[in-house]
């Protein structure tokens, strides 16, 4: 007799189970919400919408320096922000406070004008702390791009090269140099050779840069009318800063568009703000030159156009050890301008091309 109960199904040419009806798997879509009577439809659901970046991170490098934020690029766009409130020190192009950089280097100008008048040896005081000054912030910026100059036997030999340079001519400060040269080599050694030969020539640019050329003030002091010749040699590098800055920032965007001369390094260098110190300098450099020491014309317009240029490729050598440095300024010292290196970078190799020349146009 035949059972009535049900047979199992049958399993599929797979195995077992396999023959039966796959169930549809769900959609991941969303599916619709049933509309009700007499509600409105459920709005569309959508993700919110994030607004790109004003400026995209990768374009920041690539960027033109004038389109940083102020707090990067205070010192390249010069421009205060919108929000600046009212009464804030008026800041000038180089994005500095304009008053108080007046102020400081009318008193510097001051302290080396009554040295030089009062008791005319009191300059050498006024170069030697200079010297102590500025090898320090080189040092201590150079310290934190990773390099490791010893800073004593650099200050002894700057101040024993300002000493020789008064007592001993050119001579003097040649051998000075030389030994403090030596001295730095001696000295590197107490640290091991690891950065032997990197730490050992910071602390040789150094020397080079800062008391030798500064030795080159004081060989000009030596002079008869020393006097004369080291106030020549300051009143042209104002002069050309003063030139450049009136004809670069007053006249050079509104009649030639500001064009730089070396963007890279120092964007708020332009041509026209060159010109502007030429004309200065060269003014100056004519007046006093064949006026007080009765030189040649043709001397004092030579004069002016070599120490514009210098006092220009001397701030432009400091711009770019900055920029590869990754700082603003060498120091803090001086409200308005920075350190006191920052103010010594355009002096310091003129005091030189104003020694060889002012010898070779009027000599002592």
């Amino acid at each position: 007799m035949a059972s009535s109960a049900p047979s199992s199904p049958q399993p599929g040419p797979d195995g077992p189970g396999r023959g039966r009806a796959r169930l549809a798997e769900p959609s991941t879509e969303a599916l619709p919400l049933p509309a009700r009577p007499g509600l409105a439809p459920p709005p569309a659901q959508r993700r919110p919408e994030v607004p790109p970046p004003a400026t995209p991170v990768e374009a920041v490098d690539d960027a033109p320096l004038t389109a940083l934020p102020d707090a990067l690029g205070a010192e390249v766009t010069g421009a205060e922000p919108a929000d600046t409130p009212t009464g804030a020190p008026r800041t000038s192009r180089a994005g500095r406070n304009l008053g108080a950089a007046i102020g400081v280097g009318a008193g510097m100008g001051a302290v080396v004008i009554a040295s030089l008048f009062l008791y005319r040896p009191s300059f050498l005081l006024v170069v030697a702390l200079a010297v102590v000054v500025s090898v320090t912030e080189l040092v201590r910026a150079l310290d934190r791009g990773g390099y490791r100059p010893p800073l004593a036997p650099v200050l002894v030999g700057g101040l024993l090269m300002i000493g020789l340079a008064w007592t001993r001519g050119s001579a003097g400060l040649v051998v000075a140099f030389l030994l403090t040269v030596l001295a730095v080599l001696l000295w590197r050694l107490g640290d091991g050779p690891v950065g032997y030969l990197r730490d050992a020539s910071a602390a040789v640019l150094v020397a080079l840069y800062v008391p030798l050329l500064a030795g080159f003030a004081v060989l000009l002091l030596s002079a008869d009318d020393g006097t004369a010749r080291v106030l020549l040699f300051i009143a042209t590098v104002v002069c050309s800063d003063v030139g450049g800055f009136a004809a670069g920032v007053l006249l050079g965007k509104k009649l030639f568009g500001d064009r730089p001369m070396a963007g890279s390094i120092s964007p708020k260098k332009s041509w026209e703000g060159f010109f502007g110190s030429v004309l200065a300098c060269v003014l100056i450099g004519t007046l006093v030159i064949t006026l007080t020491f009765h030189g040649p014309w043709w001397g004092g317009i030579a004069f002016g156009v070599a120490m514009a240029a210098t006092a220009t490729l001397g701030d432009l050598a400091e711009s770019l050890i900055k920029r590869d440095l990754g700082i603003k300024d060498m120091g803090a010292l001086l409200p308005g301008h920075g350190g006191l290196m920052d103010r010594m970078d355009s002096l310091l190799p003129s005091a030189v091309v104003a020694y060889l020349l002012l010898q070779a146009i009027v000599p002592a």
